[in-house]
């Protein structure tokens, strides 16, 4: 996925009272980190991300821990972010 393109938050897979959770803040479109991270996150998968200070790195992190609630307490191995039981 490259920078050029923008991705709105609700193609993300964001669940949705997350997605509602944004709308009501006012965050229309993810930047790029967000846009590139989040997906990847979502899926499992582990992440190293190195982006300017400001750019959405702690954002991108807590909402997919927030829309994924449990799977890191569940202690399994491997589960990541994005994995329900």
């Amino acid at each position: 996925m490259t920078t050029d393109m923008v991705i709105p938050f609700d193609q993300l897979k964001l669940s949705a009272p997350v997605l509602k959770a944004l709308i009501d803040v006012g965050y229309e479109t993810p930047s790029p980190i967000q846009m590139m991270t989040i997906p990847l996150m979502l899926e499992g998968r582990d992440v190293l991300g190195q982006a300017q200070t400001g750019t959405g790195k702690t954002a991108a992190f807590l909402l997919t821990i927030i829309d994924k609630p449990g799977s890191e307490a569940e202690g399994s191995p491997g589960t990541g972010a994005g994995t329900h039981t």
